[in-house]
C-alpha cells in the first residue's frame, strides 16, 4: 500500500507554503489556476486524502479551547492559565490543557491530537525547543486547516495569528532606569533564557537603557545563556567577588540565584546591591529581603488571549489579526528600597 502524503510533505516537495497547498486543494481564488492544478495533480499522485473525521468535526462547535503551556510549574504560566479559564468559563467554554514541557515533539503532538475535532481553537506559548530551532511549521499547518490560534508571551513573529504580549523591551528599559536612579553603575545582567524571544528583548532593553544614560556595559558582568549549569558557573564569581552594585535578572531562576548568592557573599541588600527580577511568584514577596520584580500581570494576559480567541470564533469573520500589549508593573520591594531614593 502506497503511503499517503500530508499537507506538509506536498508543500515541501513543491516548494510552496502549507497554507498555499490547503487553499489550492479547497479551490481558493487566492491561488492562481495553474498553481491550483499543479498542486491538485501532485496531491492526487501522492494519494493525499483530507482527514474526513477532522473535517466533519471542525464544522461543529465543541465550545472547548485547547491551551498549551511550556511549563505549568512556572508561576507566570499558572497565572495566565487562571485568566484563560476564568474568562472562558464566563462565556460558556471549557478548557483542555496540555503541557509541552519545552519540547517541540510534545507541542506538535498536542496540536495534532486536539485539532482533530476536540477543540475550536488554541491558546499557546511557544516551547523553548521550537523557538531555539525556529521550527514553526506545525503552527502554520494548524492555521491552514482552519483552526484559529492565539499566541501569548513567547510568540513566533513569522506566524500570522492573534497575539498577546507584554512589552519586554520597554519593561527592561524601565527596570534598568530604576537601578540607575538608585545610584547603581556596575549593573550585572543575568539571563538563563537567552534562547527565548522574551530573553533577547529584555537584554536589548537593558543595553538600550545603559546607552541612554551614557553608561558603559561591562561585558564581564553580562551573563546570557540557555544552560542552567553554565549560568551558575559563570554568574557565581560576579557575586562571590562582589563585582556588581546592581543586578537585573531576566528570569525566575536568575532572580533567585542572584538573591541567594548575593546574601552568601555578604552583600547588604539593597544598600550595597540592588536587585530587580523579571518574575513575580509568591516567593518574590516571601524572600528576606523581598524581591523587587517586573510583574507581567499573567491573569490579564490570559483573559485577553481568551477574549481574542472567542471573539474570532463567534464572529465568523476573517478579521485582521490583532496583537494586544499588556502593560507591566515594576513592584518596588525591599531589594531596591534605599533610603532617600
Amino acid at each position: 500500500m502506497k503511503e499517503r502524503a500530508t499537507l506538509k510533505q506536498i508543500a515541501t516537495e513543491l516548494g510552496v507554503s502549507i497554507s498555499t497547498v490547503s487553499k489550492a486543494l479547497n479551490g481558493s481564488p487566492e491561488i492562481s489556476e495553474p498553481t491550483r492544478n499543479r498542486i491538485r495533480e501532485y496531491a492526487s499522485l501522492r494519494h493525499y486524502r483530507p482527514n474526513a473525521i477532522g473535517l466533519n468535526l471542525r464544522h461543529r462547535s465543541t465550545r472547548t479551547i485547547g491551551v498549551i503551556v511550556p511549563n505549568i510549574l512556572n508561576p507566570f504560566f499558572a497565572k495566565v492559565f487562571s485568566g484563560i479559564e476564568q474568562f472562558a468559563e464566563s462565556k460558556g467554554y471549557n478548557v483542555l490543557t496540555c503541557i509541552s514541557n519545552e519540547s517541540l515533539g510534545r507541542e506538535v503532538h498536542a496540536l495534532e491530537m486536539l485539532s482533530n475535532g476536540a477543540i475550536d481553537g488554541f491558546i499557546l506559548s511557544v516551547s523553548e525547543e521550537a523557538q531555539k530551532t525556529g521550527s514553526f511549521d506545525h503552527f502554520e499547518r494548524i492555521l491552514a486547516e482552519g483552526t484559529p490560534m492565539v499566541m501569548f508571551d513567547r510568540v513566533a513573529d513569522a506566524i500570522k495569528c492573534d497575539k498577546v504580549i507584554v512589552d519586554d523591551f520597554e519593561s527592561a528599559v524601565n527596570a534598568t532606569d530604576h537601578l540607575i536612579s538608585l545610584g547603581c553603575r556596575k549593573i550585572s545582567l543575568l539571563s538563563s533564557i537567552d534562547n527565548l524571544s522574551v530573553g533577547k528583548l529584555r537584554a536589548d532593553g537593558f543595553l538600550q537603557a545603559m546607552k541612554q544614560h551614557g553608561l558603559e556595559v561591562d561585558e564581564n558582568l553580562v551573563i546570557r545563556t540557555d544552560n542552567i549549569d553554565d549560568f551558575e558557573d559563570r554568574a557565581a564569581p560576579i557575586l562571590a567577588n562582589r563585582l556588581a552594585d546592581g543586578i537585573f535578572a531576566l528570569d525566575e531562576h536568575a532572580s533567585v540565584f542572584a538573591m541567594k548568592a548575593g546574601l552568601q557573599a555578604g552583600y547588604r541588600i539593597p544598600d550595597e546591591l540592588a536587585v530587580i527580577g523579571f518574575a513575580d511568584g509568591l516567593w518574590s514577596r516571601r524572600l528576606t529581603p523581598s524581591l523587587s520584580t517586573v510583574s507581567q500581570h499573567g491573569p490579564e494576559i490570559g483573559q485577553a488571549a481568551a477574549r481574542l480567541l472567542i471573539e474570532r470564533l463567534e464572529s465568523g469573520e476573517n478579521a485582521a489579526f490583532r496583537t494586544i500589549v499588556i502593560n507591566t508593573e515594576l513592584r518596588n520591594r525591599d531589594s531596591t528600597r534605599r533610603p532617600g531614593k
